[in-house]
């Protein structure tokens, strides 16, 4: 459970502190989500319970999907842009 706390505020720290690079911010998200899905398995597994497992392996796939079409959105704005610097954005 420590190692899924400490990994989520890794991800808020990463999202907060780099609002400029939005690679580390999908990087971020998905460390979060992994947190999350650590912590579901282990609770499933102390509780014996099948459901948690179906349940994390669904966290998973979903939280890859995000990461595609992040990344294809990342894609889309480089070419629109010809570069993908947030410098627009304020702290």
């Amino acid at each position: 459970m420590t190692m899924s706390i400490l990994l989520f505020l890794i991800g808020i720290l990463g999202f907060v502190l780099n609002r400029k690079n939005i690679i580390l911010m999908i990087i971020s998200i998905e460390i979060m989500l992994l947190a999350v899905t650590v912590l579901i398995i282990l609770s499933a597994y102390s509780f014996d319970d099948s459901v948690g497992q179906i349940y994390s392996i669904y966290i998973i796939s979903i939280a890859g999907a995000e990461s595609v079409i992040g990344l294809s959105i990342l894609v889309a704005y480089y070419r629109l842009r010809g570069t993908i610097s947030l410098g627009w954005l304020k702290q």
